[in-house]
């Protein structure tokens, strides 16, 4: 599997959705490295910005001794499987 970030303007990494675990699996889950020169009030207005257009929200956040922090975020899905013949 071929491993695809995307790094932006401003410094940070998202790494794009990770594919589900299992097929009874109801959340998606997205990664976010934020390097240690990103201010907290720059890490918020991204992580708000994904939270209010992207829908997702946070589950965990870790902070480096470097002063790198690393976010996950979640968001819930919903699989609906087709019943007509296509």
């Amino acid at each position: 599997m071929k491993n695809s970030r995307t790094t932006r303007a401003d410094g940070h990494v998202v790494t794009p959705a990770r594919p589900k675990e299992s097929t009874r699996s109801h959340v998606e889950w997205r990664v976010v490295d934020i390097p240690r020169d990103v201010t907290r009030s720059e890490a918020r207005a991204m992580l708000t910005e994904q939270a209010e257009y992207g829908k997702w929200e946070l589950a965990r956040s870790q902070r480096f001794i470097g002063g790198a922090r690393r976010v996950w975020l979640r968001r819930r899905t919903m699989r609906v499987e087709r019943y007509d013949a296509a």
